[in-house]
């Protein structure tokens, strides 16, 4: 099994951040050694080894040895060397390169090792790089590194042990009193936000309404738009699981402006699910007439959503389910949207029917089975619940399988007119003695 992503995707150096003047022997021996690393990798490591046992004293170039031996041995899955060349890099870090340079050398290895199957290899890697990192007092970089294994956790939805690490998270970014410390307020929405998509994906609501309406309240925070695309995706979820489905349409769509902003390729996903909220809220508007959402009008991902909200609007039930039927990868691939395409079937039936049964004071229900291109039983059960939600006068006659209609004479719509022409005379009469007097 492939347990590590192509080498050429990462690249640890970061030769140019450092300005000191470059020892030229020590440099020469890099790169000859850095030379032989796809080609004879086993000659590479002890070239590299020279490198830093040349070195007199522990700096820049030892360090990028280092990195290189690990990439080496990460890519030769030999775990136990990898382990021991990085152990030896983070000796480095308290004062042979600088903070700025080790700290992105550490978060790219930290990326780079994440790809690995072998759980208890990463679980130890990130283990003695947390250790490293208290013991030099390097906080910043400390939280990083939780945020970046929680995440890791929750992408494998390994639950137990992301709890863990979130309440280790929620301890740095309190006071002493326990309370939440403002300061640390963009490190507070990042955890909130890790959590929040764990609930939501274990479907916990009460929870995840708690902390939805926290999210909103931290005001001290600078978020990354990324982080407010999360929090707003997971937001738009919780109200579409309660059916408030304008709630839900306003929060997919602030979490697609903050993805957008971000650059993040998850607000197609978002996009998708903005247009259908939309749909559920049985609006008349296009979600694709909006300034932020036109770009994305014609896009290969959104086309099919696209053409299912023009059906939707035309009430083209036909074209509807066949646009359904011919896009099941890129519509119907999204468990989110599947649980909630029957609700949308549903409301675009509700509509069809509504239009279909105006002109008539009786109708047989074969004849809308036919046109629904859905079972009797089914058209029955949705005639049952519009009666009863008063969306249609009539009844239903189960002896002749028709739908009866109630209709109101041309005498009841006479009186009702002169009644209304009356009052609005009293009115006006009224007003013209007022102002007369």
């Amino acid at each position: 099994m492939e347990i590590y992503k192509s080498i050429q995707d990462y690249d640890f150096d970061y030769e140019d951040d450092e300005e000191e003047e470059p020892d030229v022997d020590l440099e020469n021996k890099y790169y000859n050694a850095k030379a032989r690393k796809e080609d004879d990798p086993k000659e590479a490591l002890v070239e590299f080894q020279s490198v830093i046992d040349t070195e007199e004293e522990k700096g820049d170039w030892g360090f990028k040895a280092l990195k290189q031996m690990i990439k080496i041995s990460f890519q030769q899955n030999n775990f136990d060397n990898t382990l021991k060349y990085y152990r030896e890099l983070l000796t480095y870090i308290k004062s042979a390169v600088t903070r700025n340079y080790s700290e992105k050398s550490i978060n790219n290895i930290l990326d780079h090792v994440s790809s690995a199957d072998n759980m208890a290899f990463m679980e130890q890697f990130y283990e003695i790089t947390l250790e490293s990192l208290a013991e030099n007092k390097n906080e910043r970089l400390w939280v990083k590194t939780n945020l970046k294994l929680a995440k890791l956790w929750l992408d494998r939805k390994e639950y137990g042990r992301l709890n863990k690490i979130l309440k280790q998270l929620h301890a740095a970014c309190q006071k002493d009193d326990g309370t939440d410390d403002q300061r640390k307020g963009t490190h507070l929405l990042e955890v909130l936000a890790l959590e929040i998509q764990m609930y939501t994906e274990t479907k916990n609501n009460k929870k995840l309404k708690e902390l939805y309406q926290q999210c909103l309240s931290v005001k001290s925070a600078i978020p990354h738009p990324r982080i407010m695309g999360v929090i707003r995706e997971c937001g738009g979820k919780m109200h579409m699981s309660e059916k408030k489905w304008d709630d839900a349409q306003t929060d997919f769509f602030e979490s697609f402006k903050n993805y957008d902003e971000a650059g993040s390729p998850q607000r197609i996903q978002v996009l998708k699910y903005l247009v259908l909220a939309n749909m559920l809220t049985e609006s008349q508007i296009n979600p694709f007439d909006s300034q932020e959402t036109k770009p994305y009008k014609n896009d290969k991902e959104i086309e099919a959503m696209t053409n299912l909200v023009s059906a939707y609007q035309k009430k083209e039930i036909n074209e509807f389910e066949h646009i359904l039927k011919v896009n099941q990868k890129s519509i119907m691939g999204d468990a989110f949207i599947r649980a909630y395409i029957d609700d949308v079937l549903r409301n675009i039936r509700t509509q069809v029917l509504i239009k279909l049964i105006k002109p008539y004071t009786s109708i047989e229900i074969t004849f809308i089975s036919k046109q629904l291109n859905i079972p009797a039983d089914d058209v029955e059960d949705l005639l049952v619940s519009l009666i009863l939600d008063d969306r249609i006068s009539g009844r239903i006659d189960q002896v002749n399988r028709r739908l009866v209609l109630d209709r109101r004479s041309t005498d009841d719509f006479k009186y009702e007119a002169l009644d209304a022409w009356s009052s609005n005379v009293s009115k006006l009469c009224k007003t013209v003695i007022g102002k007369a007097t």
